[in-house]
């Protein structure tokens, strides 16, 4: 589309955006701009009225305004919320990106549009779009040199005379008392839009007089890309997607990495850009930071109480913490995302200085008073009853305004205080039970396992 008829097109944009109540200003820009090399796109900036004074949220917004735009004939409009910590470069119509990149362009662009197609039809995917635009209109004209040098025209005259009728070429500069004015130089826009124009053009030559430009060149109207992409050294095409409301991020990038797998050849280099590849690098780590979290509990643990056994019944709390975070966040409709497998970690020690408590003074019972496992256990839990619970709320009611979402940007934390004290509800009302349960059993398989495996004992030859 032309830059003239762009404009048109983006200011029905901004008059729909501004009818919406819940939008406080706005910004647009229209052609190539910082991020932007195509002169047939644009971008539009919202800030919204601050959360006391609309009751929707942005998810809800882009939802709203959504029906709207998409009744705009000619233009296409791509919504999205953009993150607090902007992790890619590059400016793309949807929030995630998948690259692809490869030396053959023809290849990469053929792929790319199959990828693009199918990643359309898979159901948790919305706004799938894509950087590659190869139906361009473009005009090729080549120099015939023999002629243009019989004329004596160079071919420096030719690129010259082109460059000064369509780049906008800024040729002098009018100083007045209170301003300055640059002066521009370029064809009137009747001219500019038709090429046909281009044999009306005339060149001066050595000779001082006029040669047509169509006598000295030939043109070829033809199509092709508006522009090519690279990433790093090699051509690369960005298919960019939003995601539907309600589905994760990890489900959407198992989706299409498979999906990648089945379609794309191996001489093709894929990968996710951005937000996405933050998510599929951090995500294959927490598994095992939290495998390493918990055996290095373990450990400090066997130190302290000098046993292989304590250990486990101090950590018997955290599966109860685990499937209350991830029930807490199952009705609240919330991802299991960064934020929420920190809140995760962070319940790693919370929930376990409840079993310290009271193996602690149960371990102390049972070796300086000679008391058995039950009694020592149960006294425990008689006097550490109040500082657990005092702990506990105390924990609870320090997350409890980052689960509500209190403040500006509260969204983005709000995972992790849901993860918190859903994890410490749930598993405070089990572990007061289960825990004195569980390690009178532990401290009776301790006692059992020596004589089971013969250890310690003396045997007569």
């Amino acid at each position: 589309i032309s830059f003239k008829s762009m404009v048109k097109h983006q200011l029905e944009v901004a008059n729909v955006i501004r009818q919406n109540p819940n939008v406080d200003a706005f910004m647009t820009s229209c052609g190539a701009r910082a991020g932007i090399t195509s002169s047939n796109s644009g971008v539009v900036f919202m800030r919204l009225k601050p959360k006391s004074e609309r009751k929707l949220s942005p998810e809800q917004i882009i939802q709203q305004l959504y029906p709207k735009l998409i009744k705009i004939p000619g233009i296409r409009v791509f919504l999205q919320n953009p993150p607090p910590i902007q992790l890619s470069g590059r400016f793309t119509k949807s929030l995630y990106q998948y690259t692809l990149q490869g030396t053959n362009t023809g290849e990469l662009y053929k792929n790319a549009q199959i990828m693009e197609a199918k990643m359309k039809t898979l159901p948790g995917l919305m706004d799938v779009t894509s950087d590659l635009e190869i139906s361009n209109p473009q005009v090729n004209l080549t120099i015939e040199r023999n002629k243009a040098s019989q004329l004596g025209v160079t071919a420096f005259q030719i690129e010259d005379a082109l460059s000064y009728a369509y780049s906008s070429t800024q040729v002098s500069t009018i100083y007045a008392p209170d301003n300055e004015y640059k002066v521009i130089l370029e064809l009137e826009p009747q001219y500019q839009e038709d090429p046909s124009v281009l044999s009306l053009l005339y060149i001066r030559s050595s000779s001082g007089k006029l040669v047509p430009l169509d006598s000295v060149v030939s043109m070829e109207k033809t199509v092709g890309p508006l522009q090519v992409n690279h990433t790093g050294q090699l051509p690369s095409v960005t298919i960019s997607f939003n995601l539907l409301p309600g589905v994760s991020l990890g489900n959407a990038v198992s989706e299409i990495d498979g999906l990648a797998h089945k379609t794309i050849p191996a001489n093709i280099i894929t990968s996710f850009q951005g937000t996405a590849q933050a998510f599929e690098s951090s995500m294959k780590g927490l598994g095992m930071l939290l495998i390493m979290t918990i055996l290095i509990i373990y450990m400090v643990l066997g130190i302290l109480y000098e046993s292989f056994i304590h250990p486990i019944t101090i950590l018997s709390a955290l599966p109860f913490a685990g499937f209350g975070a991830l029930l807490t966040l199952l009705i609240f409709h919330v991802d299991l995302n960064i934020y929420s497998f920190v809140g995760i970690i962070m319940l790693v020690g919370l929930v376990k200085k409840n079993g310290i408590m009271m193996v602690d003074f149960a371990v102390e019972a049972e070796r300086k008073e000679g008391k058995n496992s039950t009694d020592s256990i149960y006294e425990a839990c008689l006097i550490r009853f109040r500082p657990i619970m005092m702990t506990t709320v105390a924990a609870i009611i320090g997350t409890l305004p980052i689960a509500i979402g209190l403040g500006a940007g509260a969204g983005s934390r709000q995972p992790l205080g849901l993860a918190v004290v859903g994890g410490l509800i749930f598993s405070q009302f089990l572990t007061l039970y289960i825990t004195p349960v569980f390690y009178i059993y532990m401290d009776s398989f301790s006692k059992w396992l020596p004589k089971a495996l013969h250890i310690g004992q003396k045997t007569e030859p």
